[in-house]
């Protein structure tokens, strides 16, 4: 039987309510008390999930306390990390690992020495879209991977997000921040390490409108670049074009398509967890369906719009199992899927990316990592509720 983790939620803002629903799936974890910056949310946080709030340090040297689920926003996830492994507390954190490479590798290197573990979201490669992709590539059934293409376009934060200033700001913000780990790490899962980046940059609408919440029609500064136009080249050879934005309105594009030599193939959206997954073996022929619809982490649980997570309105959701994986793994004493070592070499590609697409000069990346097995059926049981 699994052991309950006690968890201290550092972070009450926009993802938080995905981690509590979590609670419904997951069998290990217990989110028990929560900290903001802003007393006015942690109060809000614990009066909707009957938790206690405490303030942030009161939360980091609360003994009761065993994993840390750092929900801050990105400048800050390195700070609050580092802090919960110096208190000798194991941390899930939200992506990306921090904003800047050194941070990642300090972190790394912290909780070595504290033999102390640390998660790091994206999950969603966990999901049945992706598992299912990731056993269709390990069968060859499209053969050598040598060409790819992944797509991510769209307006911007602004129009569902009541504070978007920092996905715009200077250091932090970005569609490569934001959304890179997502379809970073579905690819690294897919093809292993990446070996180095090339690319441009597309400078888009300098001011933005806040489109929900109480400052709803405040302008606001962009500060940073919003459409990035990559080449990442990969350890086993595989070419991925890679698109990024939040300067377009609409497309029909396909999220990733992975061209083999005996075939093709669609993969769905890397940001959640399920959606079907396409081959087409010959020219002409038609694509061939393979359904997630009853995969453990691919059914549908979402059935109404939520605007909080930028949900459709039925999608599969099930955020917080990278977080219940990591819980399971410490009690085991296993690696963790979404573990340390993957985060960084994500990040590495990330801020390679956005160097090489600046600068406009080809970037190798320092890390690798291992390329994550599956998880499988039985894997899964283990955790769910």
């Amino acid at each position: 039987m699994n052991k309950v983790f006690k968890v201290g939620l550092i972070g009450c803002g926009h993802i938080s309510e995905t981690y509590f629903r979590a609670e419904k799936y997951f069998n290990n974890i217990k989110i028990i008390k929560c900290a903001d910056i802003n007393r006015k949310n942690s109060l809000k946080c614990a009066k909707t999930y009957k938790i206690k709030a405490l303030t942030v340090k009161e939360l980091l040297k609360d003994k009761e306390i065993e994993i840390i689920l750092n929900l801050t926003i990105p400048k800050a996830h390195y700070q609050v990390a580092k802090k919960a492994l110096s208190n000798g507390k194991h941390v899930y954190s939200e992506k990306p690992l921090s904003i800047n490479f050194k941070d990642g590798k300090d972190l790394l290197k912290l909780a070595k020495k504290k033999k102390l573990y640390i998660g790091n979201a994206p999950d969603t490669f966990l999901g049945g879209g992706i598992q299912k992709s990731k056993e269709i590539v390990d069968k060859k059934i499209i053969g050598k991977i040598n060409l790819g293409n992944a797509f991510f376009a769209f307006p911007g934060v602004q129009s569902y997000h009541p504070n978007p200033e920092p996905w715009f700001a200077k250091k932090e913000g970005g569609p490569v921040i934001d959304m890179g780990p997502y379809y970073l790490t579905a690819l690294v899962n897919l093809l292993g390490p990446a070996k180095k980046v090339s690319g441009s940059i597309v400078n888009g609408v300098k001011r933005r409108i806040i489109g929900i919440g109480p400052r709803k029609n405040k302008t606001f500064k962009v500060e940073c670049p919003t459409t990035y136009l990559s080449t990442i080249t990969f350890e086993n050879g595989s070419v991925i074009r890679l698109t990024l934005s939040f300067d377009i309105n609409a497309h029909q594009k396909n999220h990733i398509e992975l061209y083999g030599n005996e075939g093709s193939m669609i993969v769905p959206d890397p940001n959640m967890f399920g959606g079907s997954v396409y081959v087409c073996k010959n020219l002409g022929d038609p694509w061939k369906e393979h359904k997630t619809n009853k995969m453990p982490l691919g059914k549908i649980n979402i059935r109404s719009q939520s605007s909080r997570a930028n949900e459709s309105s039925t999608n599969a959701n099930y955020r917080g199992v990278g977080l219940a994986e990591m819980a399971y793994s410490i009690q085991n004493k296993k690696v963790n899927k979404c573990n340390g070592e993957l985060s960084l070499h994500v990040l590495d590609i990330i801020k390679s990316t956005m160097k090489a697409c600046v600068s406009g000069k080809s970037q190798s990346i320092k890390t690798t990592c291992t390329k994550p097995l599956p998880f499988s059926l039985k894997q899964i049981r283990k955790i769910l509720k």
